[in-house]
């Protein structure tokens, strides 16, 4: 008795203890409340237009300080704060069930207020302040949200335009956390850029819609010293978007979420497990249970995890057996993994429903849906459709129906029963299948039935030379007017007698027929002129001293030519043609030659000196140009014996071109230098005199030969015009 009157009077101390404390978390509640009646939220409805879910935060007072907002892409949320407003509206979730935005919470803590929307996938959003009211646009397209006001009209966002038209990154930084995570932080122009976050292989890849970057942010950054996942993070330009490729080594997990302008990529480092089966990404990510069974039924073990879950769990009634297992801080998926091994069971997912059965009643049913599948393909009514095609040839789907005559001749994509009519005069194609079959037909030609986009390819191929010669010469000669007439001395100059170079001598003229000048040349016993250049003769200066006592001639002619050149020549073909389709464009003279044939006669034929560009494009899916080109430079070169040569100048390669940019695909520099002398042995190398005994050639011939190529991607627009 006396212990039962002790017990009773300590539950009663502990009642009234219980009592205190409630009615102390109750004051402390008003007083919260109390501290935030600034403003308050006292609705929350919602509506759709189109894709859109358009919501309305209505709030007590006037909203003076927007609310800050950020995203969450796993799970896909949205949140807003609000500062110094409570929640008014009596409950802490509602339902929406408008497009991909399934239901809102709104938690109080403090002086602060969070609104979470529960999406179905991630989502962009655009926010409107309207008086008391705040307007959350969410946009179920996956696009760039538009902010709308209570009448649904747009409301345009304060943006960030650049040169381009298009917001631009502000900045991108690296930090490392407490934890060794790596997080690359992006400053966007505004809360309104659509981002795109995904993994590709064992890289997270993110696309910035309809923005630009600037020059300074155009890098590779290394952060492999910060000792985080992360190694690289590469940030370009691609077309009208921005592309960033973040690289991460080792075993990882990541996650992404924006607040306000700032977007935060955070890549944890993911510890090795040695009890763990599967590592890294692909490994299990269920929140972690323990589990101490003895000699349980599988079934109460499976109705555990459904609880633990709350996942939807329907298992065969072939489903038995105990099992004893005792797992700690195991996730729950590799926890039902473990079970269903233990006992050769699997499970087929559909949505949130799991349905558990042994593998051979599984793969029974399934082969035993596919024959029905079949055995309906074969009784199901055919239908015929017709397919018009707008930009494909319908002669190329032949090889896709086997029409071909290629292989066994059976079609690749129809039925047994199903056959295929191409109409190359209308373009159209006439199939009759079961429906399921025609789907697949109609998928195909949506697909591939699409235009073609157009390259302009623009080529400047530049041909320059620079050109010098110059060549020195000279005459020497010695004449004796006594010995013109064979030794006869009667003839001679004296008193005041002059004679010109160009004239007659009297007395010579008369006899000998010959006159000063020529008597003169015939004296040279040096004859080393210059060289004519191109034709051109060199000029000549002559000098001759002559004794009037004497009657000699001593003749001296100097020869020189300097020819100097340049000459530049540009040509500029340029081809229009489509994604990967060879075009050719080709100019110039076809010279006709000689050939022998077998009979023994000959035939003409004809060979080109032509300027051709044969260009092939390809767009790559990051905007980018790859290019297949063969240029060819000929030109009519010198005379042969059997006919003209040609000057062949060939460059074939392969690059990748950004649209619009220009690359040099070669250039070929030739430079010719030659100093030629023809002198007399031992007075041609006299000093100063030698110059009387020798002629001097000097050339220097410069030609260079440079290609540039500039492809630009059409758009729809320029060539419709």
């Amino acid at each position: 008795m006396i212990d039962a009157k002790k017990q009773h009077g300590d539950l009663g101390a502990i009642m009234k203890k219980i009592r205190q404390l409630c009615i102390f978390a109750g004051l402390a509640a008003v007083c919260g409340y109390a501290l935030a009646q600034d403003n308050a939220i006292q609705s929350i409805s919602a509506n759709q237009q189109g894709s859109n879910v358009i919501i309305k935060v209505l709030l007590k007072n006037p909203v003076t300080k927007p609310p800050i907002g950020f995203s969450i892409t796993n799970p896909a949320r949205i949140a807003l704060d609000f500062a110094g407003t409570a929640n008014a509206t009596g409950k802490g979730a509602q339902e929406i069930s408008l497009g991909d935005v399934s239901n809102v919470n709104v938690v109080q803590a403090g002086e602060r207020s969070r609104v979470v929307f529960n999406l179905k996938r991630p989502l962009n959003y655009a926010t409107a302040i309207e008086g008391n009211a705040v307007i959350v646009t969410i946009d179920g397209s996956g696009g760039v949200a538009t902010a709308v006001n209570s009448l649904g009209l747009p409301v345009a966002p304060a943006t960030m335009p650049t040169a381009s038209g298009r917001p631009a990154l502000r900045d991108i930084d690296f930090r490392r956390g407490a934890g060794g995570e790596g997080r690359v932080v992006i400053d966007l122009p505004n809360n309104q850029v659509a981002v795109d976050v995904r993994q590709q292989g064992q890289a997270i890849v993110v696309d910035f819609l309809k923005t630009s970057l600037p020059e300074v942010l155009r890098r590779r950054m290394d952060v492999t010293d910060f000792g985080t996942p992360v190694t690289t993070i590469t940030t370009s330009p691609s077309g009208e978007n921005v592309h960033m490729v973040i690289e991460p080594k080792g075993l990882w997990e990541h996650s992404a979420y924006q607040s306000d302008t700032q977007l935060v990529i955070e890549v944890k480092p993911v510890k090795e497990d040695p009890n763990k089966l599967t590592q890294g990404t692909q490994g299990y990510r269920g929140e972690k249970l323990s589990l101490n069974f003895q000699n349980v039924e599988v079934r109460a073990v499976l109705q555990v995890i459904a609880d633990f879950t709350g996942l939807n769990i329907i298992t065969s009634d072939t489903v038995g057996g105990n099992l004893t297992l005792r797992l700690k801080d195991v996730p729950w998926d590799q926890a039902l993994d473990i079970v269903m091994q233990a006992k050769g069971l699997d499970m087929r997912k559909n949505g949130t429903v799991l349905w558990i059965a042994p593998k051979e009643e599984l793969l029974t049913k399934e082969k035993l849906e596919l024959e029905q599948r079949a055995q309906i393909a074969e009784l199901e009514p055919l239908k015929t459709e017709t397919f018009q095609l707008n930009y494909q040839k319908a002669e190329s789907f032949k090889m896709v129906f086997g029409l071909d005559g290629a292989g066994d001749g059976k079609n690749r994509l129809l039925s047994k029963r199903g056959s295929a009519t191409i109409d190359a005069r209308t373009n159209q194609l006439f199939v009759t299948d079961i429906p399921s079959k025609l789907e697949d037909v109609r998928r195909l030609v949506q697909q591939t039935d699409i235009a073609s986009r157009q390259v302009l390819i623009e080529a400047r191929i530049v041909e320059a030379n620079d050109t010098f010669s110059r060549n020195l010469g000279a005459k020497l000669g010695f004449a004796d007017l006594r010995t013109t007439r064979g030794g006869d001395t009667g003839y001679q100059l004296s008193g005041n007698n002059r004679a010109a170079l160009t004239g007659n001598y009297q007395g010579i003229s008369d006899q000998t027929g010959q006159t000063l000048g020529q008597v003169a040349s015939d004296a040279q016993f040096i004859n080393m002129p210059a060289a004519a250049l191109n034709g051109v003769n060199p000029g000549s200066l002559a000098v001759s001293l002559f004794s009037a006592a004497a009657n000699r001639f001593l003749n001296l002619e100097l020869t020189a030519l300097e020819a100097d050149g340049k000459g530049k020549i540009v040509s500029s073909p340029r081809v229009v043609t489509a994604d990967q389709m060879k075009a050719v464009i080709e100019q110039g003279t076809e010279l006709p030659y000689q050939q022998a044939t077998s009979s023994g006669a000959t035939s003409v034929m004809f060979r080109k000196a032509t300027l051709k560009l044969e260009v092939t494009p390809q767009i790559t899916p990051d905007g980018n140009i790859i290019l297949d080109v063969d240029v060819n430079k000929d030109s009519v070169g010198q005379v042969t014996t059997a006919g003209f040569a040609i000057d062949t100048k060939h460059v074939k390669t392969q690059v990748l071109v950004e649209n619009g940019g220009t690359v040099v695909l070669g250039g070929i520099f030739q430079q010719t230098e030659r100093d030629s002398v023809a002198k007399v042995p031992l007075f041609g190398d006299i000093p100063v005199l030698g110059y009387l005994f020798k002629t001097n050639s000097r050339t220097n011939d410069k030609t260079e030969l440079l290609i540039f190529i500039t492809p630009k991607v059409v758009t729809d627009r320029l060539s419709t015009r």
